[in-house]
């Protein structure tokens, strides 16, 4: 009886380990983890206005990126 438990609770365990692994890996796939300076520049910038000016520095940014690879 505690050997059928053990291995319905290892089962069950690894079935839940294989989802929450299926669902980090979709995660880091789609990008939703790409996002790294959002939320430092929420702590940085206070005001509205501020952190309207670092969405439009971000967007220059990724801009020039794409300028620079597009160049390539």
């Amino acid at each position: 009886m505690i050997s059928d438990t053990l291995f319905m609770m290892l089962f069950v365990g690894l079935f839940l380990s294989f989802i929450i692994l299926g669902f980090f890996i979709w995660g880091a796939k789609t990008g939703q983890f790409d996002d790294t300076s959002k939320m430092m520049d929420g702590l940085l910038f206070d005001s509205e206005d501020d952190l309207n000016d670092a969405v439009k520095k971000e967007k220059k940014i990724s801009d020039a990126k794409s300028k620079f690879k597009n160049s390539k």
